[in-house]
Formats: structure tokens, sequence, C-alpha cells
């Protein structure tokens, strides 16, 4: 490449996809032109930078439908929660009077 570095193509004999991985510059290459290379065989020295298959994917964080289903979940235990103090309150209250009776 002009900035230094390696712009490889990798081409899968199966169905003939290509696959361009790009080496930044200062890395040694292990592999050289016309070679085969198998399933996650490295391309550099450096075990983090390179290797077949080894591609930038989308995240993805979470189902918008899960993150709902846990929002209603969690409401509706802070709404129980707050239904049970007030009636331990109200149960108070009777039993007070109650006694004063």
């Amino acid at each position: 490449m002009e900035k230094g570095g390696y712009e490889i193509t990798i081409v899968d004999a199966s169905n003939e996809r290509q696959v361009i991985d790009i080496i930044p510059r200062g890395l040694e290459l292990l592999v050289s032109e016309g070679e085969s290379i198998k399933l996650d065989q490295p391309l550099t020295s450096n075990p983090n930078v390179g290797g077949f298959g080894q591609g930038d994917a989308e995240i993805v964080l979470q189902d918008p439908l899960r993150v709902q289903g846990l929002l209603f979940f969690l409401g509706s235990v802070v709404l129980a929660q707050i239904f049970l103090v007030l009636k331990k309150k109200q149960f108070e209250k009777v039993q007070l009077s109650e006694m004063n009776f």
C-alpha cells in the first residue's frame, strides 16, 4: 500500500468469495503471494493482527422486545413492592384501632 502495510485478498475456493484484509505497516507477513492458507492460520507474526476470517462485525446489544420485557418486569416488581408496603400500613392501622377499643 502507499503508506506501508499490506492489502491481502483471500479467495475462498469453495464459493469464490473474496475477503480483503488490510495489514498495517511494521508487521512481518508469514504468508506469500499465491500461497494456500487454512482456516484460522495467522497471516502475520503478531497473533492479534490478521488472520483468515477475522472481520469487523456489527455489535448487537439486545433484542428490543427483551429490553421492553425486562422494563415491564422491573416495573411490575416495583409496583408490587409499593402495594405490599401500603397493605402493611393499612393492616397496622386496623390492628391499632382494634387495640384501642
